[in-house]
């Protein structure tokens, strides 16, 4: 058993930094999980940006996904808003998965690779 001395030797609570992240443990006004999280996502890409149509999920509307995007979550909403722009339709980003309504593979493709990166039309 611990002595009392141990007992009260910790930080039982403080309102110095108000909220804590309870995943980095800093205050929540200078929480990093999200930038880490990002730079984890950014190492794991093998540098092919992949273009995809789906269906599934959406009641059979179909949207063109952008994956594989080296970038972080700020140029890539500046990416977004981009390519939105050039197929003249509306879309999201979720989870650094960038769509856009419709089939606009050819047009993605091209805009795309002007921007530099190595893209894949990856499915059927």
């Amino acid at each position: 058993m611990s002595s009392m001395r141990d007992q009260l030797q910790g930080l039982v609570y403080s309102t110095e930094h108000g909220a804590m992240c309870p995943d980095c443990g800093k205050p929540q006004d200078n929480c990093i999980c999200d930038e880490l999280a990002d730079q984890q996502r950014i190492d794991n890409l093998d540098g092919v940006v992949r273009i995809r149509r789906e269906t599934s999920g959406r009641k059979g509307k179909g949207v063109t996904t952008i994956s594989g995007v080296p970038l972080a979550a700020p140029e890539l909403k500046a990416l977004a808003k981009k390519l939105k722009k050039v197929c003249g339709t509306g879309g999201a980003l979720k989870d650094g998965v960038i769509e856009i309504q419709g089939d606009h593979r050819d047009k993605l493709k091209v805009a795309l690779e002007k921007e530099g990166f190595t893209v894949k039309l990856a499915g059927g």
